[in-house]
């Protein structure tokens, strides 16, 4: 599906909700996105850790009239789709169906954003499976190591914490709580209505009106972002397992999605670990046959955020590992990429970025994500062609910038010396 920048129209209703309709006459389905901005695991308190999660898993178990089983028949009954979700960033409830059954869907989208009833019985159900997720995580080295590594580059700060919280944080939390956020956070200027398919934008008002037009804003201001002081560090901590793979883990404070480094640190991420061609891949699995899985990452995120790149490899090669992807990293610093190289990453992302725009779904969730980020909707055009200036001396300048040897965190689960019992 090809989008041209007509079919694509934005809007602010009279009660402050952003509406996008991305029209597409061919399909008969309909995807939408409700975002819920300033609201998500950076505007929780330490004590409240994963009460985002936790109100996405239990804001479709009931409302003021309809019980869990009622939701789910009514979903299940036009064959539509209907999830809610969370992240660091936001909070998002998200919709598909046939054009015919969307209204239906969208109504009872609307009767769970504004009125969830949070039954006790379904939040302590979904309270044990989260406990259980996090003791799960725990068994897991690839888990462990960033949790170690998260915790180290942010400390305190939100994103310091699992979107899941913590064992205490979750025991803690109460209905009561979960009445509090949904009124403190969820408010109709905080909205960001994304809709593509067989709709358009006159379409949308008029059903996002019939749904949310009499939802007005609450006197007190919304929330904000809190200010948050962050400075890289270097830190290194090492947690001993007997496994048959020790994974290595190192990450750089990296800048926020609005800085403008943020395209040149994709496209290195790119370049370094995306793929069995990036740099990371060739040099340390197939070369040096030090890898048993290698790559990079960087999360887009409202404040600042980590370029991590991570490894496992054998306990017996774990100190000539963990030099070799230091060595990787502190390569963009000294030698400049060739044109080439940079080229081919360019086109690998820029590539792959259009081919995350083929579904309704998808371009409901890309238009609407941007929104919510602060960025607009015409980032979705101003993203491929800053990618297009990047320059080897751009990709050089930052690297040395961000990614010094006193800015490294290691984080490593694991152990040099295979036990006994393997």
């Amino acid at each position: 599906m090809k989008q041209s920048q007509t079919n694509i129209q934005k809007t602010i209703l009279s009660n402050g909700i952003t509406l996008i309709a991305i029209e597409n006459p061919t399909t008969e389905i309909i995807s939408g996105k409700i975002f819920c901005r300033n609201a998500g695991g950076l505007w929780e308190s330490n004590y409240q850790a994963g009460i985002f999660h936790l109100l996405a898993s239990v804001m479709s178990k009931g409302t003021l009239n309809l019980s869990s089983l009622e939701i789910a028949e009514k979903v299940e009954s036009i064959g539509a789709g209907l999830a809610t979700d969370t992240s660091s960033d936001y909070f998002l409830i998200g919709l598909k169906t046939i054009t015919e059954d969307f209204p239906t869907i969208f109504e009872l989208a609307g009767e769970i954003l504004r009125y969830p009833s949070f039954p006790e019985q379904e939040v302590d159900l979904e309270k044990k499976i989260i406990l259980q997720n996090l003791l799960s995580q725990k068994e897991q080295p690839f888990n462990l190591a960033f949790r170690q590594l998260r915790e180290m580059t942010y400390g305190k700060h939100p994103y310091g914490f699992s979107i899941l919280g913590t064992e205490e944080t979750v025991n803690n939390l109460t209905v009561k709580d979960l009445h509090h956020c949904h009124q403190k956070y969820f408010r109709p200027d905080n909205l960001v209505i994304s809709l593509a398919g067989k709709i358009d934008l006159e379409q949308a008002i008029t059903l996002v009106e019939k749904v949310f037009g009499y939802w007005q804003v609450p006197e007190n201001p919304s929330v904000v972002m809190e200010n948050y002081t962050l400075f890289p560090k270097s830190d290194y901590q090492q947690l001993e397992q007997s496994n048959q793979q020790s994974i290595i883990m190192m990450g750089y404070l990296a800048p926020a999605i609005k800085h403008p480094d943020y395209p040149i640190f994709k496209l290195f991420t790119t370049y370094l670990g995306n793929g069995l061609s990036s740099r990371l891949f060739v040099e340390l699995r197939e070369k040096r046959g030090l890898a048993y899985d290698v790559s990079a990452f960087y999360p887009t995120r409202l404040d600042k955020s980590q370029f991590v790149t991570y490894m496992g490899t054998a306990p017996t090669n774990l100190e000539i590992a963990k030099e070799g992807l230091a060595s990787e990293v502190r390569r963009l610093r000294v030698s400049a990429l060739t044109t080439e190289e940079v080229q081919t990453a360019k086109n690998k992302l820029l590539g792959q970025y259009a081919l995350g725009k083929q579904t309704n779904a998808e371009f409901a969730q890309l238009y609407g994500w941007y929104e919510t980020l602060g960025l607009g909707i015409d980032y979705d055009y101003i993203f491929p062609e800053q990618i297009k200036k990047i320059s080897p001396e751009d990709i050089q300048r930052v690297a040395n910038e961000y990614l010094k040897d006193d800015f490294l965190c290691t984080s490593i689960v694991g152990s040099s010396i295979i036990s006994s019992n393997n």
